[in-house]
């Protein structure tokens, strides 16, 4: 047998959940802890946060660069979300995957759709739920980031946004973020180990099949 390391594709892992509800800190731990797992950067026209930076959490562009990129046909998906518009660059995600590596999306439920309609095969979807909408409230409240204003319309799309969870292969509650972060983590890498995942283990049986003993 070979000893090069097996080849595999590389999958899409679509993570999604109203905000505030820990989509984005589970994904950042997943990405750090895992060297094969790239975070996938957006486009978006909204304007940065505190403490964000251009082509490291978003790519911020205007709206004419990003009407561009859409005539170009150089996105994978785009949505509107929160009165600003999000989308994922083509190219680089399926070089990625080509490459055998995995490119975590934190996602609206839009988003979502979009990327696992055009590539059924590769993406694995995945829903954070918080453990009430009274919590909900108070997380978005205590990490300080928006208006009251921004944070209510936040809370009043989220009925929506979790109406959506029948769209997803795997539904998470977070209640507690390291038991959160630990069911994260056993369904990634289950589903790195899909047989349909791994393009050497075809040849492999073969070279079993053949062995005479």
């Amino acid at each position: 047998m070979t000893t090069e390391k097996p080849s595999r594709r590389g999958l899409l892992l679509l993570i999604s959940s109203p905000s505030g509800a820990g989509k984005t800190s589970l994904s950042r731990r997943l990405v750090a802890d895992h060297a094969d797992l790239t975070l996938s950067i957006s486009a978006t026209t909204r304007p940065p946060r505190p403490g964000e930076e251009h082509a490291r959490e978003y790519y911020f562009v205007s709206d004419a660069e990003f009407d561009e990129m859409v005539q170009a046909g150089e996105m994978l998906e785009w949505a509107n979300v929160h009165d600003h518009r999000y989308g994922t660059p083509r190219a680089p995600v399926m070089a990625a995957l080509e490459q055998g590596k995995d490119v975590l999306f934190d996602i609206d439920w839009q988003g979502a759709r979009s990327i696992a309609d055009n590539a059924p095969d590769d993406s694995v979807r995945i829903f954070i739920l918080p453990p009430s909408m009274h919590e909900l409230s108070r997380r978005l409240h205590a990490r300080a980031q928006d208006s009251l204003n921004v944070i209510e319309g936040r809370l009043t799309r989220a009925y929506g946004e979790i109406a959506q969870y029948r769209l997803y292969d795997y539904v998470l509650v977070n209640v507690d973020y390291d038991h959160a972060y630990a069911d994260l983590a056993h369904i990634y890498h289950a589903e790195r180990l899909r047989r349909d995942r791994q393009a050497w283990l075809g040849p492999f049986v073969e070279t079993l099949l053949a062995e005479k003993i």
